[in-house]
């Protein structure tokens, strides 16, 4: 009797959990639907000036180049006076199946720290004290990291490869992108720079769990080097600067990811 009782506490016990980890589902894909039917209902507003943004020669980060191209003395080398690329729909779905995806990423987005906030509800019963205040702030650091990383993607990255992409030149064939083609592009880069800024709480939650020390991210850095550089290579035109500006910052990041590390090693050696 004892046993089958024991039985029933771990079956409640796991369908409690169970429950719990349904409801947090629903709250989270609940926020990313409503940020969605927002973006959707502002249609315009998140196309011509936000997606399109770039195509704009008056966009901010070509008018930051420009002065910074100035600065360094390199004259116009940097200005982006001509989109020479245009946009075309070539099938029935087209608008519709882009104005979509827009809004479920856009909507991903926004509701980015609602999830985070939702997973370390559910995560935080489980935790120890001790647990709990370590990982104090890590929501809302991933939060600002996620931000920034989006922010990165869409005012550095996302110009740059539409500029090499869109201007790419072969023979004679003119550059008329599809505009699914150009959401997945922008989308994509944005959305991937936003996670790859989650490398500091990765490395966090990774060293706190004993499976990464700073001695190891230390050795492995000549290797993360090169290939943030080679990402860098792919993703941007190919001259020196676009790859030195987009490789920094993550460089910067698996530098933070090292202290992260060493401090977890301190603790855990006290």
């Amino acid at each position: 009797m004892a046993m089958d009782q024991a039985h029933d506490d771990a079956q409640m016990g796991f369908l409690d959990h169970l429950e719990e980890l349904r409801r947090r589902l629903f709250v989270s894909v609940v926020a990313i639907l409503v940020a969605a039917i927002v973006l959707f209902v502002k249609k315009d507003w998140v196309f011509d000036a936000i997606l399109f943004g770039p195509r704009d020669t008056d966009f901010i980060s070509y008018r930051a180049w420009c002065a910074l191209s100035h600065a360094i003395g390199s004259g116009d080398a940097l200005c982006v006076e001509k989109i020479s690329y245009e946009l075309i729909n070539t099938t029935m779905l087209g608008n519709f199946s882009a104005h979509i995806i827009v809004s479920v990423v856009g909507g991903l987005i926004l509701a980015f720290p609602v999830l985070i906030h939702q997973g370390w509800a559910f995560v935080r019963p489980a935790l120890k004290s001790g647990e709990r205040t370590a990982a104090r702030g890590a929501g809302l650091a991933s939060s600002v990291l996620f931000a920034m990383g989006v922010a990165f993607g869409y005012y550095l990255i996302a110009p740059l490869s539409l500029q090499f992409l869109g201007n790419y030149e072969l023979g004679d064939v003119a550059s008329r992108i599809a505009v699914m083609s150009y959401v997945k592009t922008v989308a994509s880069i944005t959305l991937a720079a936003g996670l790859v800024f989650q490398l500091p709480v990765l490395v966090f939650f990774l060293s706190k769990a004993g499976l990464v020390t700073a001695p190891m991210l230390k050795s492995y850095r000549r290797h993360a080097l090169v290939g943030i550089l080679a990402l860098s290579a792919v993703i941007t035109p190919p001259d020196v600067t676009s790859q030195i500006l987009v490789s920094m910052p993550v460089l910067l990041l698996y530098e933070m990811g090292i202290w992260i590390a060493r401090r977890q090693d301190k603790r855990r050696a006290r």
